[in-house]
């Protein structure tokens, strides 16, 4: 797997293109890529679709840190070296939307992402009413659809079923985990 800082341009440029919409197709959270044609654009005009992606400065990529998301107790624990760091609780997916449960690694991680609507194409900017929140670190995808942690304006929702796939979060807290994982950290989710 193509890590950090060794991904190629063209990789980067589909990771960090992405808009996160939902799929009724695929009942699961989505990103929407960016075209071939909008890939080509001059990298100026690119700036206004990709989000900055920031690795934590104080980040060791020899630390042991992972992510463990337990369906059933409505939390993600932070593991480093074997030992919980950190746990914050969270919404998970609804009957018919679940979150995937299985072993995956962070995908993509960024910044105030913006929000396209599936159904009528309206993007939402960052700010206080955009669905994701201040983050998004995506973790799962079929290679069109993915889900992964966001904030949420709907911070009473959390410890529920209610998302189309996604771990909510409250806004502090995915911002605190932002800080404590990179592209490739593994996330195992269990029942």
């Amino acid at each position: 797997m193509v890590r950090g800082e060794s991904l190629s341009r063209n990789w980067m440029l589909f990771c960090f293109g992405a808009v996160i919409s939902l799929s009724s197709a695929q009942r699961q959270v989505t990103a929407s890529i960016l075209t071939t044609q909008e890939a080509t654009k001059s990298e100026t005009q690119l700036q206004r679709h990709i989000p900055a992606f920031v690795q934590p400065s104080w980040f060791n990529p020899t630390q042991n840190t992972n992510l463990t998301i337990k369906l059933s107790d409505r939390r993600v624990y932070v593991y480093r070296d074997n030992q919980v760091q950190a746990s914050y609780p969270i919404a998970v997916g609804k009957a018919g939307w679940e979150t995937p449960t299985g072993t995956f690694k962070v995908l993509q991680m960024l910044q105030n992402p913006a929000w396209e609507h599936p159904w009528t194409g309206q993007v939402i900017p960052p700010g206080p009413n955009n669905p994701l929140g201040p983050r998004w670190i995506a973790f799962w995808t079929d290679g069109k659809n993915m889900i992964g942690f966001h904030g949420t304006p709907n911070e009473q929702l959390i410890g529920q079923a209610v998302s189309h796939g996604c771990v909510r979060m409250r806004n502090r807290d995915v911002m605190a985990l932002y800080q404590q994982v990179t592209v490739g950290t593994t996330v195992t989710v269990q029942r």
